[in-house]
């Protein structure tokens, strides 16, 4: 006896992408799907970083969906709360809703042939839905470092993604470990109130200039009135953009003339030379996530902060000792360090029709147009390997992959199995790869853009205008279709 299918489209996650999924299915008329989100509320990323500081270091005009502008973004980089608030608005608009599944986490999807559908295990229940799409995103998990001793640390402790608000920093010790892109905002965000702060950097990050601004009531009145113009204001952002990314993606000539406006930002802020030595990268601008900010280097300057470029050597009860001997007195640990990429394989086991999808990806995941993999079934990944971005907005990412998956069902009509050929998928990783060694990610650094052994399954080496334009119109001849 095959199972009853429950819904037509089950969607994991309820963030940026899940949401503009939701929305693509809405637009084309498809309004039988669920959004599972495992948390109590909608955000993802914008619900769970809440660390003293948080915002998004693309312009909001562009940080949002081509389909709900809106003309009240307060300044030009918005704080978190002020993203997911636009998130809630967006879900209302769209009378979203009755689909969301709040506190429902995916404990394993499974294949079931007979009915060709997927069975969600949901813990308490299962639900059969024939078509899953992921869209919890890649860097969703908190890393923590195997720092000895952290266990037996008998002060607070807490990843930037997990921000305990709670504990009051105001008079304590805090020590900050790491600094990308949440320990530039973190420190900036504290240092008024702790006592001492001690920042600990394995590798400076490069640096520039953030120029922040609050919107006027009268840009905001004449966006509202005229939305054209905020159509082209968003655009004329992405254009300038685009064309910082040529020379990640085709013209990698033009990394030293960035690198040198990085050096003079460094150069502006921070006169004393030693410690301008310490803050210079010694690798080339773009091999590492390239970071905006205007108060991090005056914030390393004040009294009462220290950069502590030693190693860690061990956790103490009561500090932090580094490999030069020194025992820091600690209170308060700030984890930033960062997320496991793609760990969708260890935090969801996705068992396909001849086995499991880790088997499938093996070391490296591997996508078509980070959307689908051969032999999963009406399976598909947003935010998936291979689409992540060092100098646009992922949600114009998010919206090509949404419009490559609502093609694929277009592709499908009335059968019940869609994939991405064998063929299609060897094709265009024989071509991705190649593309992705010639880059600056891959001249020495090492980043979380890269595995263990150096590979990139998580960047897209071309022009966000490339994607866009591969996933607008695949070739139908790339997709396998079963009634």
């Amino acid at each position: 006896m095959t199972a009853a299918i429950d819904v037509t489209y089950a969607i994991v996650g309820a963030g940026f992408a899940g949401i503009g999924m939701a929305a693509g299915l809405l637009r084309t008329g498809r309004r039988d799907f669920v959004i599972l989100e495992k948390s109590d509320g909608l955000g993802g990323t914008w619900r769970d970083n809440t660390y003293p500081g948080a915002a998004c270091d693309v312009p909001a005009h562009l940080y949002s969906f081509s389909f709900a502008l809106n003309p009240d973004w307060s300044r030009t980089f918005a704080g978190q709360e002020e993203i997911r608030r636009y998130m809630q608005a967006v879900v209302e608009r769209l009378g979203l809703g009755p689909h969301l599944r709040l506190g429902t986490r995916l404990r394993r999807a499974r294949w079931d042939a007979a009915c060709d559908a997927w069975r969600l295990d949901l813990g308490d229940r299962e639900l059969v839905a024939r078509h899953l799409i992921l869209g919890a995103g890649g860097l969703h998990t908190p890393k923590v470092p195997p720092l000895p001793g952290l266990e037996d640390f008998e002060g607070a402790r807490f990843h930037t993604a997990e921000w305990d608000h709670g504990v009051r920093l105001d008079g304590k010790r805090v020590a900050v470990i790491g600094t990308g892109a949440s320990a530039i905002q973190v420190v900036p965000g504290i240092v008024d109130r702790v006592a001492h702060l001690d920042v600990y950097q394995r590798t400076p990050p490069w640096l520039m200039p953030r120029d922040d601004r609050a919107f006027g009531s009268i840009r905001k009145a004449i966006f509202r009135a005229l939305p054209p113009a905020q159509r082209l204001y968003r655009w004329l952002i992405y254009l300038r953009f685009e064309a910082r990314g040529l020379g990640f993606t085709k013209y990698p000539r033009l990394m030293p003339i960035i690198e040198r406006l990085g050096r003079r930002h460094l150069a502006k802020q921070v006169a004393d030379p030693a410690l301008r030595a310490r803050l210079t990268p010694d690798y080339v601008i773009g091999c590492k996530r390239i970071l905006l900010s205007d108060d991090y280097y005056p914030a390393l300057q004040r009294d009462h902060v220290e950069l502590v470029t030693d190693g860690i050597d061990a956790i103490t009860r009561d500090g932090i000792r580094t490999t030069d001997g020194t025992h820091h007195p600690t209170d308060v640990i700030v984890l930033a360090t960062g997320f496991d990429s793609f760990d969708i394989l260890t935090r969801v086991p996705i068992d396909g029709p001849d086995g499991p999808l880790a088997d499938a990806w093996g070391a490296l995941p591997s996508a078509w147009l980070g959307t689908m993999t051969a032999g999963f079934p009406n399976l598909f990944f947003l935010v998936g390997p291979n689409t992540g971005l060092g100098h646009n907005s992922m949600i114009f990412m998010i919206e090509s992959q949404v419009n490559l998956v609502l093609a694929a069902l277009d592709r499908l009509g009335d059968g019940r199995r869609v994939e991405v050929s064998a063929e299609a998928q060897a094709r265009y990783n024989d071509a991705l790869h190649p593309r992705l060694e010639g880059k600056v990610w891959a001249s020495g650094c090492q980043s979380w853009y890269l595995d263990a052994e150096g590979r990139n399954a998580t960047l897209w080496p071309g022009t966000t205008v490339e994607f866009w334009a591969r996933t607008r119109r695949p070739d139908p001849a790339d997709l396998r279709v079963d009634a």
